[in-house]
């Protein structure tokens, strides 16, 4: 006897972006359906002719209006059967990092409205979506420990603090000042510019930028970034 199998293949996007030292994700406001009003990830299913990365490409496109430089693929969500009322549906998971300032947000097609959300002020959300964020922020603070972050997420030319908020922010934890900026530093990712910190009081700061070809190299390669705690 034959088995019979009606299975939806999604994807949904968990984008995050970092902004006055706050981590943010990427939400809209759906328009149709069961989740009408409801704020959910980015994602819809996958059309028979394309690949899972040009449907996840092509859902923040339509919904947010933005487009992202790389997506990492996070988790396949499945194993909760009913996740979604309408079918059963199994929804591969990518995220991304990305800086707010450089997107403008354009909801459309079935999304009423595409809106950044603090990670700490994110609301009861549609189908299992907190459970995805939270597995994307579990993944991301595993990835500090062993790629270097903070080149799609800084501006081209920071002071060494930003990056060094950028990590706290993820770990929600503070952090060896001395231990860290010593460590990030050995590992050459980081370049000291001549360009100053313009501070209205405080002692003015050098500014840093990525060694791009360095940050690519571990990027691809890997390190391990023993980070202390405060």
């Amino acid at each position: 006897m034959s088995k019979i199998q009606d299975i939806k293949v999604a994807v949904d996007a968990i984008v995050f972006g970092y902004q006055n030292k706050q981590l943010y994700t990427l939400l809209i406001q759906q328009k149709y359906g069961v989740a009408k009003d409801k704020w959910v990830l980015p994602g819809g299913l996958v059309k028979n002719e394309e690949s899972l990365t040009n449907a996840v490409t092509r859902e923040l496109k339509e919904e947010a209006g933005i487009t992202v430089n790389y997506l990492e693929q996070l988790y396949t969500f499945g194993d909760a059967i009913d996740r979604d009322p309408r079918n059963r549906v199994i929804s591969v998971a990518y995220f991304a990092l990305v800086n707010p300032d450089k997107l403008v947000l354009k909801a459309d097609t079935d999304a009423k409205d595409a809106a950044w959300f603090a990670i700490n002020e994110i609301p009861k959300l549609g189908f299992d979506h907190n459970k995805i964020i939270e597995k994307a922020i579990s993944r991301l603070k595993a990835k500090l420990h062993y790629q270097p972050i903070g080149f799609d997420l800084l501006p081209k030319y920071f002071p060494f603090s930003d990056i060094e908020n950028l990590y706290k922010t993820i770990l929600n934890q503070d952090i060896d000042r001395r231990n860290f900026r010593k460590k990030m530093l050995s590992f050459a990712i980081l370049k000291e510019t001549d360009q100053i910190q313009k501070k209205t009081s405080g002692r003015p700061a050098k500014l840093f930028q990525f060694n791009h070809s360095k940050y690519k190299e571990l990027e691809e390669k890997g390190f391990h970034f023993e980070i202390k705690f405060a």
